[in-house]
């Protein structure tokens, strides 16, 4: 039996990669970096780079793995929401929980009928 793959959660997850990937370096370099100048800390997204390519392509494993990826953001989403001194910065760091998890769940919920049919064709 095949799966049946939503699209429209594909296409959240690539736009959720993609929102994340800018938000991460516009926020370091340009918006509310942590030093003026920008910092090195808009390096973090280059993890996501090697993602964009086979969320693109809807790989099931990339999209497996991009999904466990996005908690790291997330968790730092929240540190900096709590942390932050600059109003700015802790509207990005909400912007980031919510990509973040929008990225999380559109990958998951993709991914879960192609597993669910591996797992009866197993059986």
């Amino acid at each position: 039996m095949e799966a049946k793959l939503n699209p429209g959660l594909h296409r959240l997850a690539c736009a959720c990669l993609l929102g994340l990937i800018v938000l991460c370096v516009g926020w370091e370099l340009w918006w509310a970096p942590l030093r003026p100048g920008g910092t090195l800390m808009a390096l973090k997204a280059v993890p996501l780079l090697f993602a964009v390519r086979g969320v693109l392509q809807a790989r099931l494993y990339t999209l497996q793995w991009v999904a466990m990826l996005s908690l790291l953001y997330l968790m730092e989403g929240i540190v900096r929401a709590w942390s932050d001194a600059s109003p700015l910065s802790v509207m990005l760091a909400g912007v980031e929980i919510v990509l973040s998890t929008g990225l999380y769940l559109a990958a998951i919920l993709y991914v879960r009928p192609a597993k669910r049919a591996a797992r009866r064709n197993r059986a």
